[in-house]
């Protein structure tokens, strides 16, 4: 565990690297929206969607450099959903990661827009990435349906027209499935993308992070219910308050647990199956996700 975590920050380390590098080029200087982004964005957090690009991309031996741009779109979009998700027009959330969340510091209209930058600077971030023209309009497409009408903004009008009423599993799945699973499911295959992967091997990816994505909303839910805010660094009990509901309220606690114990094994046994001890960082960073408490 202590190799997996060292190769971890190593990854958030060449994202932060590369944030750091090529924001003074997304934002203008002086920029009350700007700093608000940055304050969004490099507020810390564990980076789970711009590490899988880099580990995905490792594993299968592809470029690197390709993958830091595609990784760090991805963290300025997964940003950008963030704060537009603390907005009281939203989930109505006082703090993200430890801190005041982007509306509290800035006020709403700024947050607003400090989101809309960060989404089409993740664009930028990709159109200016060292990979080939082909790769590049095949992250766009990837990251674009993934985030757009159909993807996550789906999913979360979904979890909005759910408040205050009593989904079935079903529709839950489908909830999900969009607001964490279709950026979940990106962050892989864009590192794909980037490892110039083979239709087979891209297929086998997405089986894995299906399941991933799926743990990870679950883990979710379970913590809103268990954890407490200084854990979280956000507020808890925030779904019920909402009134919505979630796999922790409609399975329980415990049998929720086992599903997402389930879907883990399966994930990383299809890793290891395929590629072997190549896929050791990706099969423990799934079962990291099982067990974490932020």
């Amino acid at each position: 565990m202590t190799e997996y975590n060292s190769i971890y920050q190593g990854y958030i380390q060449r994202l932060m690297e590369r944030m750091d590098q090529d924001l003074p080029r997304l934002f203008a200087e002086g920029s009350s929206v700007g700093e608000a982004a940055r304050y969004s964005l490099l507020s810390g957090g564990k980076r789970v969607r711009g590490v899988l690009v880099l580990a995905v991309c490792k594993m299968l031996a592809g470029d690197m450099q390709a993958a830091e741009s595609f990784g760090c779109a991805i963290e300025m979009l997964h940003c950008y959903s963030l704060i537009h998700d603390d907005l009281p027009c939203m989930d109505n959330a006082a703090t993200r990661r430890g801190k005041p969340s982007c509306h509290k510091q800035y006020g709403e209209t700024t947050a607003l827009l400090a989101g809309d930058a960060l989404l089409t600077a993740a664009f930028e971030e990709i159109a200016f990435s060292d990979a080939e023209k082909g790769q590049i309009a095949d992250a766009v497409l990837c990251l674009s349906k993934a985030a757009g009408p159909a993807g996550m903004v789906y999913g979360q009008e979904l979890d909005l027209a759910f408040e205050h009423k009593q989904p079935q599993r079903a529709d839950l799945m489908r909830i999900h499935q969009h607001k964490t699973g279709d950026l979940i499911n990106a962050a892989v295959a864009l590192g794909a993308i980037a490892a110039k992967a083979d239709s087979r091997q891209k297929a086998l990816l997405k089986n894995y992070s299906d399941r991933i994505g799926l743990v990870f909303q679950i883990v979710d839910d379970i913590l809103d219910v268990t954890a407490t805010a200084e854990e979280l660094g956000k507020p808890v009990g925030n779904d019920d308050l909402c009134g919505k509901i979630t796999f922790a309220t409609l399975e329980g606690i415990e049998k929720a647990h086992l599903e997402a114990t389930q879907l883990t094994e399966e994930a990383c046994a299809l890793l290891i199956a395929e590629f072997g001890d190549a896929a050791d960082f990706l099969v423990t960073l799934a079962q990291s996700l099982l067990v974490r408490k932020n």
